[in-house]
């Protein structure tokens, strides 16, 4: 899918705006809610279920919690949509956890949930997930860390600038990824923090946007100066994190890694800022789910996953332009045609 195309097609519409249906499609209604409505990887995602909800003929109301981490006004939103007799709910949860007694209910009352991006915990909470492989998406800039760091990958100091205390599975698949294609032992992949390895300075959260990212790196670099690996769980946390860095001149000493291949990151990918950064298909992600709950509306068939995966895997893809042996990657040029953002 290409950008240009993309931008063509799709148009922002704010939280809570309706869609009304062609006569044709009455009755036919869905929700997207999402974490944030400010992250440009949401954003991009409410452009994909609209451009695609108005394709259908779907009415779409969307809803986002106030910050990273708000799951309050996530189950509202959930309580909204049963309300009004939505046929499908497209959920990217913020408490993985947390939510699924609401995802229960909307169930019950025979609406089809499919989770984007973030699966819920248990992943079967959700009638389908519609995701990034996020656990490849972690090894992949992982193993490009550690082929590039090369020897000095046994001594390196590591830092984990992670999401929310919460532990919400995108968060822990992305983290425990990168721990696995670096080489560290993630004892526990179910969980952060109980990982032994001395090459882990300490991990902190960011709340997943540039102020977190900085003052999170600001922390750990109180605990050890000496970093020089950073893992961050998407590109505003990295972007933040490379301004600590370059506050106490250690710009040039520290190699960043990410996820998202939003444009803003893969502009610096190609600047030098993030080394190497994972990209995924947000726009694809909703644009699917529509289709899926319109299918549902229409004959009650359900979503399937991917073979050999529990979920439907969106895709994936390494952005650098400094490749490492034996790690597939594609350059800025390529992540450009397909950012979003």
């Amino acid at each position: 899918m290409k950008k240009t195309v993309l931008s063509a097609a799709f148009a922002t519409f704010a939280m809570g705006v309706v869609f009304a249906a062609p006569a044709s499609a009455a009755g036919v209604s869905a929700c997207l809610i999402t974490k944030t409505d400010t992250n440009p990887f949401f954003v991009k995602m409410k452009e994909g279920a609209t451009a695609k909800a108005k394709e259908l003929g779907v009415t779409l109301k969307a809803y986002a919690g106030k910050t990273d981490g708000d799951s309050e006004s996530q189950v509202a939103a959930i309580e909204t949509c049963i309300a009004d007799g939505a046929k499908g709910i497209l959920l990217t949860a913020s408490d993985t956890k947390g939510i699924v007694p609401a995802v229960a209910e909307a169930r019950k009352a025979g609406i089809l949930v499919i989770a984007l991006d973030t699966p819920l915990d248990p992943i079967d909470a959700a009638d389908a997930t519609f995701a990034t492989d996020n656990l490849l998406a972690g090894k992949l800039i992982g193993q490009w860390a550690a082929a590039t760091l090369g020897d000095k990958a046994k001594s390196a100091k590591v830092a984990f600038l992670d999401l929310t205390p919460a532990q919400p599975s995108v968060d822990v698949m992305r983290d425990q990824g990168f721990m696995i294609g670096f080489g560290i032992d993630p004892k526990d992949p179910n969980k952060i923090g109980d990982e032994s390895d001395p090459r882990i300075v300490g991990h902190d959260v960011t709340n997943g946007n540039e102020e977190g990212g900085r003052t999170a790196m600001e922390n750990l670099l109180q605990k050890d100066p000496g970093i020089n690996v950073v893992h961050t769980i998407n590109e505003p946390a990295a972007a933040g994190a490379y301004e600590a860095l370059k506050a106490v001149g250690k710009e040039k000493d520290v190699l960043i890694v990410s996820v998202d291949g939003g444009c803003p990151g893969v502009k610096n990918v190609k600047e030098g800022i993030i080394g190497a950064t994972s990209q995924q298909y947000p726009l694809l992600m909703a644009a699917l789910g529509v289709e899926a709950i319109k299918k549902f509306a229409d004959t009650g068939e359900k979503p399937k996953p991917t073979a050999g995966k529990n979920f439907f895997d969106t895709g994936v893809a390494l952005v650098t332009d400094k490749p490492a042996k034996g790690v597939p990657s594609i350059d800025t040029k390529e992540g450009t045609a397909k950012c979003w953002g």
